[in-house]
């Protein structure tokens, strides 16, 4: 395969300053009920960059679960590669890829956990078979078979055979308090069309296009 000639031309609507809204929540939210609406497979997933105390960056996919003026949130076990890159450096990015739609929506903050009532109404909500497998999974840790994992899967269903199944105290979320917001609309003869949004210590946003 050529690689070199894999190449597809952008012929998208004109992103301009005055189509953006002052408030980057509500342009995302803009963009991402038109992906919604779009029926792209999974919407709400976002690569999330980290980087440990060693400075090697690790890069993987989540799904994001609430967002609001506060920012992104996503949830995973406390005892994982990121959450202990995290630990070690509050700094991340996010990056959506809306390819379908040639846009993306790429942001940088800082990660911070919520609290335990927050993560208790989210793992309420999900299914119960999702549940028990929080709570089996040591997230990152080597794992010598997929055996030795349905085996603990079925003795944690027995455990909790009867009943609502518990928070474990090892897993919740992270809300990413956004610094900054990128919105990338592509176009053609790759003169995208991207734009910035930056926080201020005054709680205000500016915004700046950027060259493609």
């Amino acid at each position: 395969m050529d690689i070199e000639k894999l190449r597809k031309e952008y012929a998208n609507q004109v992103l301009s300053r005055e189509m953006l809204d002052p408030d980057p929540f509500r342009q995302f939210a803009h963009w991402f009920s038109e992906t919604c609406k779009a029926e792209l497979s999974e919407p709400n997933a976002m690569s999330l960059a980290t980087v440990g105390a060693d400075g090697q960056p690790t890069l993987r996919t989540v799904l994001l679960k609430l967002f609001d003026r506060e920012g992104f949130v996503f949830f995973t076990n406390y005892s994982s590669r990121k959450a202990q890159q995290i630990a070690e450096n509050q700094h991340v990015a996010l990056l959506f890829p809306w390819v379908k739609l040639a846009r993306q929506v790429a942001i940088t903050g800082i990660a911070e956990k919520i609290s335990v009532a927050e993560s208790a109404r989210y793992f309420a909500s999900r299914p119960r078979d999702s549940q028990l497998g929080a709570w089996i999974s040591q997230q990152s840790s080597v794992l010598s078979s997929r055996q030795l994992l349905m085996m603990e899967l079925e003795k944690i269903k027995t455990k909790f055979l009867n009943g609502e199944i518990p928070l474990p105290d090892f897993w919740g979320g992270y809300r990413v308090r956004p610094a900054s917001i990128e919105f990338w609309q592509g176009q053609t003869s790759r003169l995208h069309d991207r734009f910035l949004y930056t926080h201020q210590t005054d709680n205000s946003w500016t915004i700046e296009r950027l060259a493609p």
